[in-house]
């Protein structure tokens, strides 16, 4: 037989203790909030206070989207069906691709390609042209730009720009994303305007966050949402429903302000 031996970077225990990158996560909790472990555990070192904030706020961003959300309609049926709650939630994870819930990662390459290529002249503008171009032709769907119901602007925007910009995180990610909006609507006629993922994948550009899971991270935020869904739907909801995916009110505490 060969050699078994293996090694990892993330994570080791012992009799009486655990260690998460170095770091003893005895010493974690209770000190670092979970979206800085995150950070922790998918990069390596933990994050700036300004970075910890941004990665706090893009899972905020990304925990719910309603009940018409594809992977929260898929956990709704199969809990309705009597899958347990671990099932039910998977159900939900395996609908998320490129066109919903998985797309930030498409966003990131795009965007990083921009950037590539506008390194040699600094126009973004001529650079988002050429990638949507290209991505066109190869029959590519340029993810992350356009929203099938807020059509005009996705609200979170506005939010975690302004968040960006208070952490001095106005680099060229953040403008190559402006520029593939603009090429998009060149290009296609269409106002595309840069929705959840598009503006998870620029901020997580500037931070330096692995390309390769930016997905996850989406993924880890919406399924907090899922699961509650699936709570509800086991607790409240009659088994073997059918559940429309538009025909549905809220029925919860009304519109409330945060207290400061």
């Amino acid at each position: 037989m060969g050699d078994l031996h293996w090694e990892t970077k993330l994570s080791y225990t012992t009799e009486s203790g655990i260690q998460i990158r170095g770091y003893d996560l005895a010493g974690l909790i209770g000190t670092i909030p979970f979206p800085s472990v995150l950070y922790l555990l998918y990069t390596g070192d933990l994050p700036t206070p300004n970075v910890a904030k941004l990665m706090d706020a893009l899972m905020v961003a990304s925990i719910d989207h309603g009940p018409g959300a594809p992977s929260t309609l898929a956990a709704r049926t199969a809990a309705s069906g009597g899958a347990p709650l671990g099932a039910a939630a998977a159900a939900g994870l395996l609908t998320m691709g490129k066109y919903h819930g998985a797309a930030v990662q498409d966003a990131m390459e795009a965007i990083q390609q921009v950037v590539e290529l506008s390194k040699a002249d600094g126009d973004l503008n001529r650079a988002a042209d050429t990638v949507v171009a290209d991505w066109r032709k190869a029959g590519r769907r340029l993810s992350g730009f356009g929203h099938r119901q807020h059509k005009l602007q996705d609200p979170r925007l506005d939010r975690l720009f302004e968040l960006a910009r208070e952490a001095n995180v106005r680099g060229d990610h953040l403008q190559a994303a402006r520029a593939i909006e603009g090429a998009l609507k060149k290009i296609t006629g269409k106002d595309l305007p840069i929705n959840i993922d598009g503006a998870m994948a620029a901020i997580l550009g500037e931070i330096n966050f692995p390309t390769t899971l930016a997905n996850a991270l989406f993924m880890v935020s919406r399924m907090t949402g899922v699961l509650a869904h699936v709570n509800e739907e086991m607790t409240q909801m009659p088994p073997m429903r059918r559940i429309d995916p538009v025909d549905y009110s809220y029925s919860g505490p009304p519109d409330r302000e945060l207290k400061s």
